[in-house]
């Protein structure tokens, strides 16, 4: 006991300077510990973007050797000098803002609808076996039929305006977070429903207290790539009938054969897809950790 006693007085003497007694100064250890410490947190995201780079690079090395050794006509592949140039005048006069804010705004309605559409009919394809076992065959046949067949149909029924996109991209959006939805739920254990059935839960109840966490990691799976189908719906849509928006600045640019024009929007249309997927990427992981510490 003494020893104890004898160890908390000299650290809470180091921590706790005596009066008159200017503070000491941190022990040289200190310094390369917390920076042994950042590295080991920062190393491995630095490898990890290090690697996601290398592609890119040697990309872009290639692309630069062949407009130096002229293996394509500049006329046809430009420079990555000529596309930089372009891409600074076209966001210098506002042509790509105002565009990606037209086709954001169509996303966002479509994702929105489809998004409701899917985890309402997932959800009843989940829970109810008799609907599963009427609707789910015939909804998986049309699951397999790309978007792209649609399109003439849909032209017929709805034109070529504002709601043939978001019909397009509602249905982009609704098949996969319809399919997980589905899953998620059906995969749930029969047990914990007859858990909820001896504790005279109610339906809300048991929607609120076991479906949705059971099955949260398979819903947000689902709306993530309701999202990344639903922008690349977007680009095809407007690459077919629109007159404004990121697909159509590419449709732009092969009509005046402004191939550089084409490349900057399809930069725009990549970086933009890779940050959605990388936000969501992110919220997944916090969903991921929340749930198995819920569990």
């Amino acid at each position: 006991m003494f020893s104890d006693l004898t160890a908390s007085a000299l650290l809470d003497r180091e921590v706790t300077p005596s009066r008159g007694e200017e503070p000491r100064a941190p022990s040289a250890g200190a310094g390369p510990h917390a920076l042994a410490t950042v590295f080991r947190a920062v190393a491995p995201r630095a490898v990890a973007v290090g690697a996601a780079a290398v592609v890119p690079a040697m990309l872009l090395g290639l692309w630069q050797l062949s407009a130096d050794r002229e293996w394509v006509s500049t006329l046809v592949l430009p420079p990555p000098a000529v596309v930089l140039e372009t891409f600074r005048g076209l966001w210098a006069d506002g042509t790509i803002l105002a565009n990606l804010h037209v086709s954001a705004v169509r996303v966002a309605k479509g994702f929105a609808i489809g998004t409701a559409s899917g985890l309402l009919v997932g959800g009843t394809l989940g829970l109810s076996t008799t609907f599963r076992a009427y609707v789910r065959p015939t909804f998986m046949s049309m699951y397999q039929v790309n978007v792209l067949a649609w399109i003439p149909l849909l032209i017929l029924v709805f034109g070529i305006d504002e709601p043939l996109k978001t019909a397009v991209i509602t249905w982009s959006t609704a098949l996969p977070v319809t399919i997980n939805t589905m899953q998620g739920i059906a995969g749930i254990p029969c047990k914990w429903f007859e858990l909820a059935r001896v504790s005279q839960l109610g339906r809300g109840e048991v929607v609120s207290r076991i479906v949705i966490p059971a099955a949260l990691p398979s819903l947000f799976t689902g709306v993530r790539s309701g999202l990344g189908a639903a922008w690349m719906s977007l680009v095809v849509v407007e690459l077919v009938a629109s007159s404004e928006g990121v697909g159509f600045m590419v449709v732009w640019g092969r009509q005046l054969f402004q191939l550089d024009v084409v490349l900057a929007a399809i930069v725009v249309i990549g970086l933009v897809g890779l940050s959605l997927d990388l936000v969501l990427s992110g919220l997944e992981r916090r969903l991921r950790r929340w749930h198995r510490a819920a569990f």
